[in-house]
């Protein structure tokens, strides 16, 4: 993994919640994980990562990723066995 990829790992794990992560980052730090990334409708977006399944909104107009979608990043990748240690 590129470190830019670390960084932006090191950010959805940061307390307290980093908000204003470029969504475009955080969908480069998943495919370097080896997520599958498929288009929803509209602004949805499924990700698949080690088993674990989740879908999230792509923001808009703004390109960056607020505080709640930060959070529920860290759980997919908890849950998908992705942990701050992992760094």
């Amino acid at each position: 993994m590129k470190s830019k990829h670390q960084t932006t790992l090191k950010q959805i794990f940061q307390r307290p919640v980093h908000s204003g992560i470029l969504w475009k980052d955080i969908e480069n730090m998943l495919i370097a994980l080896n997520a599958e990334i498929s288009e929803g409708s509209g602004s949805r977006v499924r990700i698949a990562l080690n088993g674990v399944r989740a879908v999230f909104h792509r923001p808009h107009p703004r390109k960056e990723t607020n505080k709640g979608a930060v959070i529920s990043m860290r759980k997919f990748l908890i849950g998908a066995g992705i942990k701050d240690a992992d760094l």
